[in-house]
């Protein structure tokens, strides 16, 4: 006989929640862009001292990202023991990953520290190579340059992309000439960066001068970044100051 009870009272679960639509490239690329550096400082703005500190992660985040190659480079240049030398990093890492698990903070700038300084010991450990501990940073360099030459190569640089996803303004470089110029000079300024690390690195690696490009990588990394970031900021505010909409008045 067919069952005339209420579905429910018979056991038959609930129709299923609808799945979650996945996040789409154009959300994630828009995510990423607001958590770049460059979004510390909305275009048009005035860059100050505070901003370019906070985009460099803070004291927390500076010290995290010196620490670990200066601890290198001074223990492989006193004991030449690279077993010591690319340990120490990875040890100071963890203790990065552990302050912030204590103190509530932001853990995932940590973690993906503790990872790149991870596999570049792991490399290094691997071939029995010091100069190889920067093999990682030489290939991410190496991607950066390529994805900044491609997007030139599209006629869609880069900062005017994430410039365009922070003020809501699509493909406004694309028709503003003025915005157009200085997304485009701004992006070959970080084509010269990512250029510049890779033209005295390559050659000092390849060259197994260990401890000078320990030094030059030091020099050429968050110096040279927070200088460019900066630069990225004045010359965006040239552009977008000049034409931050006006507040209409509101209809009677």
């Amino acid at each position: 006989m067919p069952d005339d009870r209420d579905p429910a009272a018979a056991g038959v679960p609930d129709a299923p929640d609808e799945p979650q639509q996945p996040v789409t490239f154009h959300e994630a690329f828009a995510q990423a862009a607001r958590n770049a550096g460059i979004a510390q400082v909305t275009p048009g703005e005035t860059p100050t001292g505070s901003s370019l500190l906070k985009a460099i992660g803070g004291v927390r985040g500076l010290i995290e990202s010196i620490l670990p190659g200066l601890a290198f480079l001074v223990i492989f240049t006193v004991t030449k023991n690279l077993v010591l030398s690319v340990t120490a990093p990875v040890a100071l890492s963890v203790v990065f990953v552990i302050v912030r698990l204590v103190t509530r903070s932001a853990v995932m700038p940590a973690v993906a520290g503790l990872l790149g300084v991870g596999v570049s010991a792991g490399l290094a450990l691997f071939t029995g190579r010091a100069e190889d501990n920067f093999v990682l940073g030489i290939v991410i360099n190496i991607v950066c340059l390529v994805v900044l030459l491609v997007s030139l190569i599209a006629r869609r640089p880069l900062i005017g992309v994430i410039v365009s996803l922070l003020v809501n303004d699509p493909g406004g470089y694309r028709t503003d000439r003025a915005k157009g110029r200085v997304v485009l000079v701004a992006t070959w300024c970080w084509v010269g960066l990512f250029a510049t690390r890779l033209a005295f690195e390559v050659p000092l690696y390849l060259s197994a001068q260990t401890e000078l490009l320990g030094s030059v990588k030091l020099i050429l990394g968050v110096p040279l970044y927070a200088g460019m970031l900066w630069v990225t900021w004045l010359l965006v505010r040239a552009a977008y100051s000049k034409s931050r909409p006006t507040a209409s008045a509101e209809p009677s």
